[in-house]
């Protein structure tokens, strides 16, 4: 059976939901991120884009390129509840999905030629996404995700695009090779290097060559540049999540080692989140009393991989559930409602220096392990934990 395979992504995603709360904003340019001039860009509308204006970009540069444009401070948690309305659309109708992002699906819908055609049944649901959330949306129809991913772009905005079998290699021969989701700054250089440019120049080299400048990496290149890509959609519910809990030797009511060892926990956890490009939205927290008695509390959380976004909830949760004297056994930590996503910091509150410190730290622990580096009021608190 031929695979038909369905890239899906939100336009201009935070901008599409300001201006849908916003119906003024339509036709401006428009850049969503930190309000200070030491903070980012975290999305811009395609107007600003035809200034130079892109995600990432320091906002007093955005400022100058288009100082006409419109400034938003942003709001994850609109962001968050917009998001699931998508994916609630996307689940009822397709039989396979899998939630790359904050604002991307892939689906897997082979098979479906036979009773409503994959191309029809595309289209439509396109037409009912809209219709249901007012948000625009592009798609790219394949028989690989790499290829979808590829289209999808190729397609955007608001557009649509169908690469049939056989086809493949024909559409990304013209293409630049960043267009392949694996190139990264570092990669393009040695490619550079060996003459490289577009899709098509690594379609006529060697795997071998490419292997051996490149490592592993160069067969991976050269497969998806053929668009031999077999990657299975996975479903959402299998990214369940990430825990870690601990229980103390002897049952206690100290809480300031309590919340110290939450504090832990949770730059571990989202530690471990950044290092497999994850972002979770539902956070909870359990405790286990010296009785046995066993309480916990769950709260869904705008997509976040981030310390001081976990730490607050974490706090508040434990408080919210904690008997006044009890004596406690475990303490426990679980993140959930997992998708892959970038590092994200706080893009509409924090600076690039914050940014840099993350990157930092991470660097440290993953050189060293994740104990490496801790805040002062984690250290001393003997944390074991089992996850």
């Amino acid at each position: 059976m031929e695979r038909a395979i369905v890239h899906m992504d939100l336009d201009s995603f935070f901008v599409s939901v300001e201006r849908l709360k916003d119906r003024s904003l339509y036709g401006k340019p428009l850049i969503i991120g930190g309000l200070g001039d030491r903070s980012v860009v975290s999305s811009c509308s395609y107007e600003a884009r035809t200034f130079g204006v892109h995600s990432a970009m320091p906002m007093s540069q955005a400022r100058r390129l288009c100082p006409q444009a419109v400034i938003i401070g942003g709001d994850m948690h609109e962001y968050s509840r917009y998001s699931a309305l998508v994916t609630q659309v996307v689940n009822d109708a397709a039989p396979l999905v899998e939630k790359a992002s904050i604002d991307e699906f892939y689906l897997d819908i082979s098979g479906m030629d036979r009773f409503f055609g994959a191309w029809k049944w595309s289209l439509e649901l396109k037409q009912r996404i809209i219709r249901e959330t007012g948000l625009p949306i592009s798609f790219a129809l394949s028989t690989g995700k790499t290829v979808a991913k590829i289209g999808t772009g190729q397609s955007k905005p608001d557009g649509q695009l169908h690469i049939p079998a056989g086809r493949e290699r024909d559409f990304l021969a013209p293409l630049s090779v960043r267009k392949i989701p694996m190139i990264g700054e570092k990669t393009y250089g040695v490619l550079q290097k060996l003459g490289i440019e577009t899709i098509g120049d690594v379609q006529r080299f060697q795997p071998d060559i490419l292997e051996k400048a490149l490592g592993k990496s160069g067969r991976i290149l050269w497969n998806k540049a053929h668009a031999i890509d077999l990657a299975p959609v996975q479903p959402h519910h299998e990214q369940k999540s990430i825990s870690k809990e601990h229980t103390f030797e002897k049952d206690t009511d100290n809480l300031k080692m309590i919340h110290d060892l939450l504090t832990t926990m949770t730059e571990k956890l989202a530690f471990s989140l950044r290092r497999k490009n994850k972002l979770t939205g539902c956070l909870t927290v359990k405790i286990r009393y010296g009785d046995f008695e066993t309480q916990s509390h769950q709260h869904a959380i705008p997509y976040t991989s981030v310390d001081h976004d976990l730490f607050v909830l974490a706090h508040q949760l434990f408080n919210s559930l904690y008997r006044p004297g009890g004596q406690i056994r475990l303490i426990g930590l679980r993140l959930s409602d997992l998708v892959n996503g970038a590092y994200q910091i706080r893009l509409f509150e924090d600076s690039p220096a914050i940014h840099d410190l993350y990157m930092a730290m991470d660097k440290m622990r993953t050189k060293f392990g994740s104990g490496a580096v801790k805040r002062a009021n984690s250290l001393g608190t003997g944390f074991r934990e089992h996850d």
